[in-house]
């Protein structure tokens, strides 16, 4: 079945680490910090405040 989820990028700030990660099964793109004392994980928005959602690709 592999690895529910997929690391799209990452990225070293202030001491902090942030990553933006794809559930595969659903295509929603969470960010995720880390660092200082602080972590979370919650769904990535775009401009209009909606979730970034990866369409799966067409396979015909």
């Amino acid at each position: 079945m592999g690895q529910r989820f997929v690391l799209k990028s990452k990225q070293h700030m202030s001491g902090g680490i942030i990553k933006i990660v794809m559930d595969r099964y659903t295509g929603v793109h969470y960010i995720m910090t880390s660092g200082l004392g602080l972590s979370g994980m919650t769904p990535l928005l775009d401009e209009h405040g909606k979730v970034v959602i990866e369409k799966p690709q067409s396979t015909s």
